[in-house]
């Protein structure tokens, strides 16, 4: 189930990825609200942030008690018990995430949430500090941005006691029902909830479904098999220590996938698609002769002759078995060049030519 739609606010989407039970519930002052989530950038990769289920217990809100993130009351407000949803939230809701993110993030570390801040608003904080101790929020905060949120709704108890829940136990405290929830699995697991093995094995999967797909010239579902697959191992990745050994094995399965979908991209006009991904890839892997190959043929689509002559010249340096490719690539974009110059020259003969007089 995936139905996609707008709530009733400015600049949040949601998406249904698992529908709930029973009725909406409703909010009050001292609702404790019980949680899982993960947040996401709207970016390809789709970077995990934060994630709730590394702590191993989900999140608590209570109603009405200045969360410094507002719009996560309204989020979890348009979901059932059970319910997994995701929201794409505009840049205007997600400016305090950095705060909120890093008082959790102490609190997961056994720190104290507060320390070292002053008594003042959030915003005040934001201000009085130049870091906030983390390099990814500190990026958020410089630069505000749409987040994607993740969420699956436990339970929703009222002041009176009154509960709707999913998958939890009634007895024991508080404290024990937080630890006490079950994984749904009525629905096809995301890959936001995968473990690290299970990542690891939808990898291939993700990989063959995505070629198959190609073979049919399904190119669009294929480039989302591919894009999917790259978000399970930049998820992985992002726990490793760049270009250290476990970063650089990730590293080499995530190559070849970016550059399938980049192929997809290509075949779906998505040019600039393609001279972003590709580029990005040559920063970090500037021997790559492939993905030059696919970012010429972008370029030389959107009329980018010197830059696509450099590309094609720098693939057959590095990789002589392309050579006889590149040839026959030069020689289409030369014929495609000099065709465009006369239909230029056409289209404006006449267009300077002195007027004739009576």
């Amino acid at each position: 189930m995936e139905e996609t739609y707008l709530l009733n606010v400015e600049g949040v989407r949601k998406k249904i990825l698992h529908g709930g039970q029973g009725e909406l519930p409703k909010l009050q002052d001292g609702s404790k609200i019980t949680f899982h989530f993960q947040t996401l950038k709207d970016n390809f990769e789709r970077t995990v942030i934060d994630d709730s289920r590394e702590a191993g217990i989900p999140m608590e809100i209570i109603v009405g008690k200045m969360f410094k993130l507002e719009i996560w009351e309204t989020l979890l407000s348009s979901m059932r018990a059970g319910e997994v949803a995701e929201f794409w939230c505009d840049a205007i809701h997600t400016g305090m995430y950095a705060l909120v993110s890093r008082g959790m993030r102490r609190i997961a570390e056994g720190r104290d949430p507060l320390e070292g801040q002053k008594h003042r608003c959030g915003m005040g904080n934001m201000f009085d500090y130049h870091s906030t101790g983390y390099d990814d929020l500190d990026e958020l905060q410089r630069t505000p941005q749409p987040l994607i949120f993740i969420m699956e709704l436990f339970r929703v108890r009222g002041m009176a006691g009154m509960a709707a829940s999913v998958g939890m136990t009634r007895a024991g405290s508080s404290a024990s029902l937080s630890l006490q929830v079950e994984e749904p699995s009525a629905y096809k697991r995301d890959t936001w909830a995968m473990s690290k093995e299970e990542k690891l094995a939808a990898v291939p999967v993700l990989h063959s479904e995505g070629n198959r797909l190609v073979l049919r010239k399904e190119f669009g579902q294929a480039a989302e098999k591919y894009q999917e697959a790259v978000i399970c191992l930049r998820n992985l990745q992002a726990k490793e220590k760049p270009w250290e050994d476990g970063w650089l094995k990730l590293e080499s399965l995530v190559t070849p996938l970016v550059l399938n979908y980049c192929q997809c991209q290509l075949e779906l006009g998505e040019y600039y698609e393609v001279l972003e991904h590709t580029t990005e890839l040559l920063q970090k892997h500037n021997d790559n002769a492939k993905a030059y190959f696919k970012r010429a043929k972008a370029h030389a689509a959107v009329w980018n002759e010197r830059e696509a002559r450099e590309d094609f010249l720098r693939v057959a340096h590095l990789d002589p078995s392309m050579a006889a490719a590149v040839k026959k690539e030069l020689k289409q974009l030369g014929e495609r060049m000099r065709k465009k110059h006369v239909e230029d020259r056409k289209r404006y003969q006449g267009l300077f030519q002195p007027s004739r007089g009576p």
